[in-house]
C-alpha cells in the first residue's frame, strides 16, 4: 500500500514537472518571437509610419501612439533660436569668470579654505585646487541640455542637429513605449543625432533631483500644467542656466477656475481682458517662489503668450541676498468690478539708505478709495503676480537680429518675427494692459482708431504701447483716472445715448473731465514696426490648436483632422519639391540669358521657401476661428469677452493684411 502511494506521488510529480517544462518552452518560444518580430518587421513598420520633417530633424509618426502637435512648431522654432543665442553667451560668461559656482550648504567659506591650507586640511585644499582645472575643462566641452518630456524626441533631435556647443542632450519620457519610438527616431536621424541625444525612461522629477546643477538648459513642455516639475527643475539647472517652461492650462491661468490656479500656482487669477499677460506673470511668480526655497532667483529673458499656451525663458542664479528682494518683484491686483480700472499693490518694498537696504512689507491698499472712484463698485483682489519686466528687451533685440540672418532655419519665422517685434514695442516697465474696445463697450460708444487713442495719451504726457498678447491691448503708465478721462473726452466729441441712471456707465460718464483728451496726431503714435510694414499678428493655418493625449483612441472628427493635416503636409512637400525642381531648371536657363530672364530663378527661390502666398492666406483665413477658439478656451464662459475676442480677430485680420 505504501509503495502504491509512493508511486502515485512520483507520477504526479513527473506530470507536473512536464507541464512546467512545456510552459517554459512555450514562454521561451513566445519571447523569441517577440525579439525577432521587431527585426523582421522593422522595414514594414517604417513603411506604415508617416515621415515628418521639421528643421533638420525627421521623425516617424504612427497614428496617436506618440504625442505630436504640428502647431507647436512655433514653440520649437523659438526654443531653437533662443538656445542658439543663449549657449554661446553662457560659454563666454563662464570663460570670462562671470559665472561662479555658488557655495554649497556646509561647504567652508573661502577664508576658511585658506586657513585650512595652513593647517591639517592643506592636503584636502590642494586636492580641491587640482580638481578645479578638470571642472573647467568639463565646462568647455559643451552645454548639457535636458528635455524632461521628450515624447517623439523631435525637439531634442533638432537641438542636436541645429545647435553648436552642445555636448549631450538627455531626452526623457516616462512611457517605455514612447521611449522606444524615440530611440527609433534618433536612429532614423543618423550618427550625428545618436552621438548627442541620450534617451532615458524615468520620472522627470526624479531625474532632475538626481542631477543638481547639472544641466545648462532644461526644457519642460508638458501636457497641461508644469507646476509638478518646477521644484526639481530649479535645483537641476546650473548656475546662470536656462529654464524653458510651457504651460497650456490657459483656462486655469486665465481665471475660469481660479481656485484650481491657486492650488497649483499659489496665485488667484482675475478673468479680465489682460488675463493672457497675467497668466505669464503668474507662471513667473510661481517659478520665483520655487527658486527662492533654494536661495535662487530668476531673471526673465523672454516670456510670451502665443496660440493656446504661454512660454517663458528664464535664467536661474543663486544669491541669499538677492532673494530678499523677491517680495518687491511681485504685486497683488485690485480690480474694479464695475469697469476695467485696476491697481497694483506690491507685496514688499525696499528702503535704500546708502549701501544699506531694508526690506519691508508693501503699503496698502493701493486703491484710492473703498469703492471704485470711476464706477462706484467694489473690488476683486487677485495675485500675486510677477510685476517686474517679463522680457530682457536688449537680449530679445539681439535674438531677432540673429533670426533675421537665419530665416531659412525657421518654418514659423514670419509669426515669430511678429511676436518678437511686438515684444520690442512694449513698455517693459508697465505690467498688464487695457482693452479699449472693452472700455468703449462699457460706456456704449464707438472706439477711436488706435492712432487717435495713442496720440491722446502722448499729448497728455504719458507713454503708450501695445502688447504681443492682444492686438487691441493698450499699455500705458497713465493712471485709471486719466484713461477714463480720455474715454470721456471721446464720448464728449461723439455723444452716445444717455445711460440708465444708477448704472455703471452713468456713474463713469458723470465724472468731470480733469485731463482733456487731445486726439490730434502725435509723434510716436504709430510704432516703427507698423511704419516698416511688419506683420505683428500673423494668422495661423487651420486646425492650429491643442491635441489629444497620446495613446488615447481618436474621435472620428480628430481622425478626419489628422488625415487632412497629413494630406496638407504631403501637398506642401510635393509643392516644395516641384518648386525646387523648377528653381533648378530656371537657374540653368538663366545662365544662357540676361536681363529680365534672371528674375525667374529669384521668383522660384522665393516660392521655394514656403507655400504659395494665395494658398497660405486662404488656409490661414479658414483656420483663424478654430485657432482662436482653442487659444482662448478660458474666455468662452464670458459673453463680453467672447464678443471682444471677435473684435480682436477682426483687428488681427486687418493687421495681418497691412
Amino acid at each position: 500500500m505504501l509503495l502504491v502511494c509512493a508511486a502515485k506521488k512520483q507520477l504526479s510529480f513527473l506530470i507536473s514537472s512536464l507541464f512546467r517544462v512545456n510552459g517554459h518552452l512555450s514562454a521561451a518560444r513566445h519571447l523569441s518571437a517577440m525579439s525577432e518580430a521587431p527585426a523582421a518587421n522593422k522595414q514594414e513598420a517604417a513603411n506604415d509610419a508617416e515621415e515628418l520633417q521639421e528643421g533638420k530633424a525627421r521623425i516617424l509618426k504612427r497614428g496617436n501612439d506618440v504625442f505630436y502637435n504640428e502647431a507647436q512648431v512655433t514653440n520649437r522654432d523659438l526654443s531653437v533660436a533662443v538656445l542658439r543665442r543663449f549657449i554661446p553667451q553662457l560659454a563666454a560668461e563662464k570663460a570670462e569668470g562671470k559665472i561662479k559656482q555658488p557655495r554649497q550648504d556646509g561647504e567652508p567659506r573661502k577664508k576658511d579654505k585658506q586657513k585650512g591650507k595652513k593647517g591639517s586640511n592643506a592636503a584636502d585644499a590642494a586636492a580641491s585646487d587640482a580638481a578645479a582645472p578638470a571642472a573647467a575643462a568639463a565646462q568647455q566641452q559643451g552645454a548639457r541640455v535636458l528635455e524632461g518630456l521628450a515624447a517623439s524626441g523631435l525637439r531634442s533631435i533638432r537641438y542636436a542637429l541645429e545647435l553648436d556647443g552642445v555636448s549631450r542632450i538627455d531626452a526623457n519620457d516616462l512611457d517605455p513605449s514612447v521611449v522606444e519610438s524615440m530611440k527609433q527616431n534618433i536612429s532614423f536621424n543618423g550618427p550625428d543625432a545618436e552621438a548627442k541625444v541620450q534617451p532615458t525612461c524615468s520620472d522627470a522629477r526624479l531625474l532632475m533631483l538626481q542631477s543638481p546643477g547639472v544641466y545648462d538648459a532644461i526644457d519642460l513642455d508638458p501636457y497641461g500644467t508644469p507646476v509638478q516639475f518646477l521644484d526639481s527643475a530649479v535645483q537641476a539647472v546650473s548656475e546662470g542656466g536656462l529654464l524653458a517652461v510651457t504651460a497650456t492650462d490657459m483656462a486655469v491661468l486665465c481665471g475660469n477656475s481660479g481656485e484650481v490656479c491657486w492650488t497649483k500656482y499659489r496665485s488667484y487669477p482675475i478673468h479680465r481682458p489682460y488675463c493672457h499677460e497675467a497668466a505669464v506673470r503668474i507662471l513667473l511668480a510661481c517659478l520665483e517662489s520655487h527658486a527662492n526655497r533654494y536661495k535662487r532667483y530668476i531673471q526673465p529673458l523672454l516670456a510670451v503668450h502665443m496660440d493656446f499656451y504661454i512660454r517663458v525663458f528664464v535664467r536661474v542664479f543663486t544669491s541669499a541676498a538677492e532673494i530678499k528682494a523677491s517680495a518687491s518683484k511681485q504685486s497683488y491686483i485690485w480690480q474694479s468690478q464695475g469697469c476695467d480700472s485696476w491697481w497694483l499693490q506690491p507685496v514688499g518694498q525696499q528702503n535704500k539708505k546708502g549701501n544699506s537696504i531694508k526690506h519691508l512689507p508693501g503699503h496698502g491698499p493701493a486703491v484710492p478709495e473703498q469703492r471704485c472712484p470711476e464706477s462706484g463698485s467694489g473690488f476683486l483682489m487677485g495675485g500675486p503676480i510677477w510685476s517686474e519686466p517679463i522680457h530682457n528687451q536688449e537680449w530679445v533685440a539681439g535674438l531677432l537680429q540673429q533670426m533675421d540672418t537665419e530665416q531659412a532655419n525657421y518654418a514659423q519665422y514670419p509669426r515669430l518675427k511678429g511676436i518678437l517685434t511686438s515684444v520690442l514695442d512694449e513698455l517693459p516697465d508697465v505690467p498688464l494692459y487695457y482693452n479699449v474696445h472693452e472700455m468703449c463697450r462699457t460706456v456704449r460708444c464707438t472706439p477711436p482708431r488706435a492712432e487717435q487713442l495713442r496720440s491722446a495719451f502722448i499729448n497728455a504726457g504719458y507713454r503708450v504701447s501695445g502688447s504681443h498678447a492682444n492686438p487691441l491691448a493698450l499699455k500705458t503708465d497713465a493712471p485709471p483716472k486719466v484713461v477714463w478721462d480720455i474715454i470721456r473726452s471721446w464720448v464728449k466729441l461723439h455723444p452716445v445715448k444717455t445711460p440708465e441712471p444708477g448704472s455703471y456707465p452713468a456713474a463713469i460718464l458723470s465724472k468731470p473731465i480733469e485731463t482733456e483728451g487731445d486726439f490730434r496726431k502725435a509723434a510716436g503714435a504709430v510704432p516703427e514696426s507698423v511704419k516698416q510694414g511688419v506683420k505683428r499678428f500673423v494668422q495661423n493655418p487651420a486646425y492650429w490648436g491643442p491635441k489629444a493625449r497620446h495613446g488615447k483612441p481618436l474621435k472620428p472628427e480628430q481622425q478626419k483632422q489628422q488625415q487632412i493635416q497629413a494630406e496638407q503636409r504631403r501637398a506642401r512637400q510635393e509643392q516644395q519639391q516641384q518648386q525646387q525642381e523648377d528653381k533648378a531648371g530656371s537657374s540653368a536657363a538663366a545662365a544662357e540669358v540676361d536681363g529680365d530672364a534672371q528674375q525667374a530663378p529669384q521668383a522660384a527661390g522665393a516660392a521655394a521657401n514656403g507655400m504659395d502666398i494665395d494658398q497660405q492666406q486662404e488656409e490661414e483665413t479658414e483656420g483663424q476661428e478654430a485657432a482662436a477658439a482653442a487659444a482662448d478656451a478660458g474666455e468662452e464662459s464670458s459673453p463680453p469677452l467672447k464678443k471682444a475676442r471677435q473684435d480682436e480677430l477682426t483687428i488681427a485680420a486687418a493687421a495681418a493684411t497691412q
